[in-house]
């Protein structure tokens, strides 16, 4: 039976009550009653929030994963599914899942792939509801791999270091896991045996002269015998000489001899008579040709071809010219190309290096060429030597001089170069260049524990002819500490290969090379033109570089997230400026002073790690607690311009103060932290004003305007102090009143050690150089040729 009756809402409420309506069907007859089960009409319903919500976590691998999840309230009762990463998650088909009677689900094993973002969804018949999502993130922790073996001994005889590494790979850590504890590098004291080159024995008695008229004697090359790699003995094991009279034994001269004898003579007779035949018939065909040639060259008179090959020398590397001041055409001398060279002849008349003025006279303006920089760079570069020379203006000094000398200053770098006096011969004028080597590919090679202290730095051209060492001046980023450091002054060769010339400390007066090791600035005296750089080697985990920190921000910000770059570098003047040049292409400024931090060679990482943020309006974005610079990536100085970005967010646009700590330590050694409090918007503080020196010199400065010390002058006290003085006061005890007692046999080695002495304090006081200063140190000598400074203009 179907029954069918309209009813409101209100008649069922008025009737029941606010309780469930249901519905029974009643049957009847005389037997009895029988009634059926309560059919309840109730309102479906889905409410919209959660009562509890799947929360984030960050777990281990392998671990067990537990997320809760309690559905809203609903009638019917809602039925509760998983996804991750809006796929519907089935724990029939992956039974590392697995879903509770209260709708919580459990991740049994937790594996990289498990990383996502979870959501719980509960439906019924009304609506569909979804929790907020939970990010799940399954971390590895790093771990050591096992050690590599021991590298061999860094030196070749006696006390080195070897040392082995192991890498943080087993596992990788991944997804913000911690990094391995601990060292990635052990080092050891070694000691190598030293090679034994062999010696000779002495000679053995002569044997009895035998039936040869030679008699014998022998050695062995067993005091000592060579071993672990040394030298084999030079020269012969065995010896013989002639033995005569009656020594020798008499053998009676047969008939045999007499035709031996015979045989001699007519052979030596035959080859004198073939001798003779062949020199005549030589003479008469070189007389023929002689004749050909004069005939030939009376047809050719008042023509001669001047070859022009277009040829590059491989020793085109020294440009020096001779000026002849009785005509206006100059030529090349030197190694450059033979003045008798036929293939490489051509003409120098007015020719694009030095043009000759009238009058047949060249004039040098404070060292600047007048010919068009590029044209000189290209000039330069297209000679063998200078294929890696940089082609930019920017770090490069050039300027031409003659015998009064001059200065070539690459500004804003720290790098010079002296050109004393009567350092280039008298008649010669040379165009010589300075320039600085910033390419990757230039950076010199490095083993073992050695690293770069200064810049590659390249003057020449190399092997012109010098009288008296020039000075090179450029910084380094050692803390001086010599007892710590084996430091050693490289040059390449023509090759290309880098050679030790000068070790500190140890140095060779009759060598070419000498240095000048100061707190922050090496003086290197040279000889010879070329490229240098100057490289040390730890000696224990004391020694340390300085290093510069340098923080840079957007110099404008109209987004919620704020990036700091932190650079660490070497604390050298030309990655200053490098990086400062870099900035503002980028449109960065300096948000702190540079700070600078002493780096150990302990094989300990550099990190770096921002705090004390006001939590209410910034918060950082980075996943780990600190960022990490490797320890070779530093120490080798292969890499210039090292630096981490801290990427901050802001919480509205309207906040533009920002404090923080910056936490810069080496793992395991002590750090040093550095309070930053700025406005992002409102500082404008211009990037070189403060912090990066503008130094506006002159990049080439010839004759007496490169030296603050007049020729005159300076002539004058040579004269006065090189002639030794019984009572000490002569050069020596200005040497001391300046502190350059360490230099002393340096300076005895030279012919005039004042002017190495005034060359030196003309590098050190270029800009800030007082005479007045060097005239007291002159009066406290005792000397009355003090009163030289008084010379009068006219004078000089």
């Amino acid at each position: 039976m179907q029954v069918k009756i309209d009813i409101s809402r209100q008649q069922v409420e008025k009737i029941f009550g606010l309780e469930d309506y249901w519905c029974q069907c009643v049957a009847w007859s005389t037997t009895g009653t029988q009634k059926s089960q309560k059919a309840f009409v109730r309102i479906a319903y889905l409410r919209k929030n959660f009562e509890e919500e799947p929360l984030g976590k960050e777990v281990a691998l392998d671990q067990e994963i537990l997320l809760r999840c309690h559905p809203p309230e609903g009638v019917p009762p809602a039925e509760v599914e998983w996804q991750r990463n809006e796929e519907l998650i089935d724990p029939k088909t992956d039974p590392n899942f697995f879903i509770t009677v209260d709708h919580n689900l459990i991740i049994k094993q937790a594996r990289l792939a498990d990383t996502g973002n979870y959501t719980c969804v509960a439906k019924n018949i009304v609506a569909r509801r979804k929790s907020s999502s939970a990010t799940v993130i399954v971390y590895v922790n790093g771990g050591w791999s096992t050690w590599a073996t021991w590298s061999a001994c860094s030196a070749v005889c006696g006390r080195g270091w070897q040392k082995r590494s192991r890498s943080c790979t087993n596992p990788t850590p991944l997804n913000g896991g911690t990094s391995c504890e601990g060292q990635s590098v052990q080092k050891s004291a070694c000691t190598a045996t030293c090679p034994v080159d062999g010696g000779w024995s002495e000679w053995s008695k002569w044997s009895p002269c035998g039936a040869d008229c030679n008699m014998w004697r022998s050695r062995e090359c067993t005091q000592p015998t060579p071993g672990t790699g040394g030298k084999e003995c030079q020269g012969l094991d065995l010896q013989s000489l002639n033995c005569t009279s009656e020594q020798c034994p008499q053998t009676a001269s047969g008939a045999e001899d007499v035709a031996l004898y015979v045989g001699i003579v007519v052979v030596a007779l035959c080859l004198t008579l073939l001798l003779i035949i062949l020199v005549l018939v030589y003479r008469r065909k070189k007389e023929g040709l002689d004749a050909d040639v004069a005939d030939s060259s009376i047809l050719t008179t008042g023509f001669q071809p001047m070859g022009i090959k277009p040829t590059k020398p491989e020793n085109s590397h020294l440009l020096t010219i001779q000026p002849d001041l009785t005509t206006t055409t100059t030529s090349y001398q030197g190694t450059l190309r033979s003045r008798h060279e036929v293939t490489g002849k051509f003409s120098m008349s007015n020719g694009p290096l030095l043009e000759p003025l009238p009058n047949g006279s060249h004039t040098l303006h404070n060292g600047k060429l007048p010919s068009d920089p590029n044209d000189f760079m290209n000039r330069l570069s297209s000679q063998t030597y200078f294929k890696t020379l940089p082609r930019d203006n920017v770090n490069t000094s050039y300027g031409t001089f003659n015998f009064l000398g001059g200065r070539l200053t690459l500004p804003n770098t720290g790098i010079s170069l002296l050109i004393p006096p009567e350092a280039i011969p008298r008649g010669k004028i040379y165009e010589i260049y300075l320039t600085i080597q910033t390419k990757e590919d230039m950076r010199l090679p490095l083993a073992g524990c050695q690293t770069l202290l200064s810049p590659v730095v390249s003057c020449g051209p190399p092997g012109v002819v010098l009288t008296r060492p020039v000075i090179l001046s450029m910084d380094h980023c050692s803390d001086a500490c010599l007892e710590n450091w084996a430091i050693r002054l490289k040059k390449q060769s023509y090759e290309g290969t880098w050679e030790d010339v000068l070790q500190l400390g140890e140095e060779v007066m009759s060598e070419p090379y000498y240095c000048q090791l100061e707190a922050e600035t090496c003086r290197v005296f040279t000889e010879q033109l070329g490229r240098f750089a100057l490289v040390g080697e730890s000696l224990s985990m004391a020694a340390a570089k300085r290093l510069k920190l340098l923080l840079f921000g957007p110099a404008y910000c109209s987004t919620l997230e704020y990036n700091i770059r932190v650079y660490c570098m070497d604390d050298t003047q030309d990655l200053l400026k490098e990086v400062m040049q870099m900035e503002r292409q980028l449109g960065g400024r300096l948000i702190d002073e540079p700070h600078v931090l002493l780096f150990k060679d302990s094989y300990h990482n550099l990190r770096l790690s921002i705090h004390d943020m006001p939590q209410a309006h910034w918060r950082s974005k980075l996943l780990a607690g600190y960022q990490e610079i490797p320890f070779y990536h530093i120490w080798s100085g292969s890499q210039r311009t090292l630096h981490c970005t801290f990427t901050l967010e802001r919480q509205s646009l309207s906040t533009c103060d920002l404090s923080c700590t910056l936490c810069v330590w080496q793992v395991e050694g002590e750090g040093q932290s550095f309070t930053l409090d700025f406005n992002i918007s409102k500082d404008i503080r211009p990037l070189d004003s403060d912090f990066l020196l503008m130094d506006n010199c002159t990049p080439a400065l010839a004759g007496p305007s490169a030296f603050q010390i007049p020729y005159l002058i300076r002539q004058k006290i040579c004269s006065s102090l090189d002639t030794p003085c019984p009572n000490g006061a002569d050069w020596r005890l200005l040497a001391q009143r300046l502190k350059l007692d360490r230099h002393m046999s340096f300076l005895a080695s030279k012919a005039s050690p004042t002017s190495v002495i005034l060359d030196l304090w003309e590098t050190q006081h270029f800009h800030s150089g007082n005479l007045n200063q060097l005239a007291a140190v002159m009066a406290e000598i005792g000397k009355q040729e003090a009163m030289i400074f008084l010379v009068s203009d006219g004078e000089c």
